[in-house]
């Protein structure tokens, strides 16, 4: 493991921005080759966190370049671990997360919004029994969907996936 600028040096890598107030702990694995990290270089970069947190005020979050940037880096493989908490191999499993946290921005049209968290929230909702298609895509059928939804749930009747509506297409029982 390389330690790079060290402790309480920032911003870290790509300098200021998105990584002004974050450490880089960097492992390497390819696109073809080694593109699954080793129990190895996981315990080594869960090794370095561990060492910046007690030495570098390091927080408890744990990303990928991706969050911030359009880059298939840090590889698939090594970006699920990384999604799943970053788990130490060997270790007791983390218990399951009851929902996908809310994403942070509410789900409405027009005009149509695209992505992943449209496509988490779609999928919960067609899991649910709702005819809906999971594209991605939230458009008029979504919204219509929603509104459906917070009806039946007694929640306020907006069309829109705020986190009321996000927590409750998870939390609330299904009619």
């Amino acid at each position: 493991m390389f330690e790079g600028r060290g402790p309480k040096r920032l911003p870290a890598a790509n300098g200021a921005g998105l990584n002004g107030g974050h450490y880089a702990v960097l492992a390497l694995v390819g696109s073809s080759g080694l593109v699954q990290p080793t129990d190895e270089i996981l315990n080594a970069v869960l090794d370095a966190v561990e060492y910046l947190r007690a030495r570098g005020g390091a927080g408890r979050e744990i990303k990928g370049h991706r969050d911030g940037y359009a880059t298939s880096c840090p590889g698939d493989r090594l970006y699920a671990w990384v999604r799943r908490g970053a788990p130490r191999p060997g270790g007791a499993p983390d218990p399951p997360d009851p929902h996908p946290s809310f994403p942070g921005r509410t789900l409405k049209y027009p005009p149509v919004m695209v992505g992943e968290d449209v496509r988490t929230w779609q999928r919960q909702m067609s899991e649910r029994g709702w005819d809906i298609d999971v594209d991605g895509l939230y458009g008029e059928r979504s919204r219509e969907v929603c509104r459906g939804f917070q009806q039946e749930k007694d929640l306020a009747v907006t069309g829109a996936v705020n986190r009321a509506t996000w927590n409750a297409a998870w939390q609330e029982p299904v009619t």
